[in-house]
């Protein structure tokens, strides 16, 4: 692991326009919301965002137009301190943006235009093997072109660098991609896309899960992550295998949810926890954001995210705590 324990994240920035209706409309159907929010958005800016929060030195690597978008997003990352150097603007392509609709349930449904986001290419990586190699975690998402995606993981091998892969949405990547993956981060859906769990039931529990989580590592991917919703989510590595399950909240907008877990799991992968703590702040930090509205501005503090996890802070900077020794935990609220 660099030294640094920093996050370099490769991904997509949008600005998302969110609209919040009692429930989804039919086709042919107009609703009217009782709510509406401008906010930054994209997998690559929510997963820096919460990772930062969570107290990793971050830096993301993102394209964007030169447009008023562009500046949002850009004014956005800055009110939360994240460097921006790496965020190049195009004057040939908007923004990226994300047409979300959140329902009362809290489910949501999403439209993503690329724009911008598309000119993140192989070159690019290229351009940035320096700060691959600095990073302790290199960490990206599906919304990059699949090229850029196996080009980083090649990169971040040939540099040593921990790569992390939240295959979200599901991509057609190279099977080589997915070998080095540390973790490979994936929801239910997305881990039988894989082929893990494709025989799954829905009555399938945690333990279930697990190994089946463990029964993919080294064959498809170093170690593996599979959030499952309000459950919670497991984990395997070559050094065991785990689950976390999340408290029974109230979600009032799952929406960048399954970003504050991933980014949270790679910032505390970064200052050099256990895959199992990780996965248990991680779950923690996925179930505080539930319960806000919005998607970067509904990333708890990490004092708020290691108190709902169930550390002490003082305690958890010194080292190590005992229950990652167990395979089972609960991340409360």
């Amino acid at each position: 692991m660099a030294a640094s324990g920093r996050v370099v994240v490769f991904g997509s920035l949008n600005v998302d326009s969110t609209s919040y209706v009692r429930s989804f409309p039919a086709p042919g159907q107009t609703v009217l919301s009782h709510g509406f929010q401008v906010a930054l958005g994209g997998k690559g800016s929510n997963q820096a965002v919460a990772a930062h929060v969570a107290g990793a030195p971050v830096e993301l690597v993102a394209r964007i137009g030169e447009d008023a978008t562009g500046n949002f997003a850009i004014a956005t990352l800055e009110r939360f301190g994240l460097p921006t150097a790496a965020i190049a603007r195009h004057a040939d392509a908007p923004t990226g943006v994300a047409q979300i609709t959140v329902a009362d349930s809290g489910e949501n449904t999403i439209i993503v235009t690329g724009g911008a986001n598309l000119a993140m290419t192989p070159a690019v990586v290229d351009t940035e093997r320096d700060r691959v190699a600095d990073a302790s975690v290199v960490l990206t998402q599906g919304e990059l072109p699949v090229v850029t995606i196996d080009r980083l993981a090649a990169v971040a091998a040939e540099a040593g660098a921990r790569f992390v892969l939240n295959l979200a949405p599901p991509a057609d990547v190279a099977e080589m991609t997915l070998a080095v993956a540390d973790p490979l981060v994936l929801n239910e859906l997305e881990a039988r896309d894989v082929g893990i769990g494709t025989d799954a039931t829905v009555a399938a529990t945690l333990e279930d899960w697990r190994g089946l989580a463990a029964s993919a590592v080294g064959r498809i991917a170093r170690s593996v992550v599979i959030t499952l919703g309000a459950a919670g989510a497991v984990a395997a590595s070559t050094d065991g295998s785990w689950t976390a399950s999340a408290r029974h909240v109230e979600a009032v907008d799952t929406t960048g949810a399954g970003d504050g877990f991933t980014g949270t799991l790679a910032a505390f992968l970064a200052e050099g926890r256990s895959l199992g703590e990780a996965l248990r702040i991680a779950v923690a930090a996925g179930t505080l954001a539930v319960q806000t509205r919005g998607t970067v501005d509904s990333y708890a503090s990490r004092e708020a995210v290691l108190r709902a996890a169930g550390f002490d802070e003082a305690n958890f900077a010194g080292g190590r705590d005992d229950a990652d020794t167990d395979a089972t935990s609960e991340a409360t609220t």
